[in-house]
């Protein structure tokens, strides 16, 4: 493998395992389609930063995504402590700030060219050509280290708050009566979530940075019944899915990341088929081995 390659599947390793690692709380809790809310509604945010301050740089349109990207996960969640559904919560939210960007795009914008590309249009064949310099000297692609700073990030905030996200997670009336204060951690998590999203699209695009953000741990899910298992088995798997991806994309002649997404609902699949405690394949044989049990008794 050459440098071109090991960049773009180090990159996208690395890309997995921080919003897997995060996405994991989001399987557990059922906001599976945060992640998806979100890559819509950081369209509102990108417009507003261009319009406030003018400027189309990456770090403007950065910040107005992330701040509408924390945004929706707090509306989600005050909608939800109003008694709206949590699914319906998500799509109102994300269908309404999504529209209200396209129409602030059209009104005031619309002939203006919008760094959209940075944000939500991410390749990650080109990550290697995009890098950091100081004093002329290249210090390796962006997205690898941006990337690996918000993991390190999420890696220590989890692993700081451990006991808590997990009794949050698990049961938060519970965490609640033990004087956890359950309000504050979800929105620590909200935060991390947004923060890796955003992150994630301006690296790779929205398409594998939502694949990544359920997929390895929806697939870890499947595999164990401990957290800090499922912790670890969500980086594997999304690793697993960029290395796998990467080969399918070279053999097949297709776009690198949805072919990495491809790879990491292959895995899933794999695991809902075969999981040792919950595959269905595994299941139907142990009934039909119980079944059989039953018949030689009976005879």
């Amino acid at each position: 493998m050459d440098s071109y390659s090991a960049t773009i599947v180090a990159t996208g390793a690395v890309v997995a395992g921080a919003c897997g690692f995060v996405g994991n709380f989001l399987v557990l809790r059922r906001m599976a389609l945060l992640g998806d809310a979100i890559s819509h509604s950081v369209l509102l945010g990108v417009v507003l930063a261009f319009l406030i301050t003018g400027d189309r740089g990456i770090g403007p349109m950065f910040a107005g995504a992330a701040v509408f990207g924390l945004l929706t996960a707090v509306m989600v969640q005050a909608l939800g402590r109003g008694g709206v559904a949590e699914d319906a919560a998500v799509g109102v939210t994300f269908t309404a700030f999504f529209a209200l960007g396209v129409v602030l795009l059209t009104l005031y914008a619309g002939r203006v060219h919008l760094d959209l590309e940075h944000v939500l249009y991410g390749e990650i064949a080109y990550v290697p050509w995009d890098t950091i310099e100081v004093g002329g000297i290249s210090l390796g692609p962006r997205a690898l280290w941006t990337m690996g700073a918000v993991f390190l990030l999420n890696l220590a905030a989890v692993g700081l708050f451990y006991k808590e996200f997990k009794i949050c997670s698990f049961d938060p009336e519970m965490a609640a009566a033990l004087g956890i204060p359950v309000a504050f951690f979800h929105y620590v998590l909200m935060a991390l979530v947004s923060l890796t999203t955003v992150a994630a699209f301006e690296s790779v695009g929205a398409v594998l940075a939502v694949a990544m953000l359920i997929a390895p741990g929806a697939t870890a899910y499947l595999l164990t019944h401990r957290l800090g298992w499922m912790l670890g088995l969500s980086v594997v798997c999304g690793a697993a899915s960029a290395v796998l991806g990467y080969g399918m994309a070279a053999w097949l002649d297709v776009s690198i990341s949805g072919a990495m997404a491809a790879a990491a609902g292959l895995l899933f699949a794999l695991a809902l088929l075969f999981s040792p405690s919950q595959g269905v394949v595994v299941k139907r044989l142990r009934r039909r081995r119980v079944g059989l049990r039953k018949e030689d008794v009976l005879q």
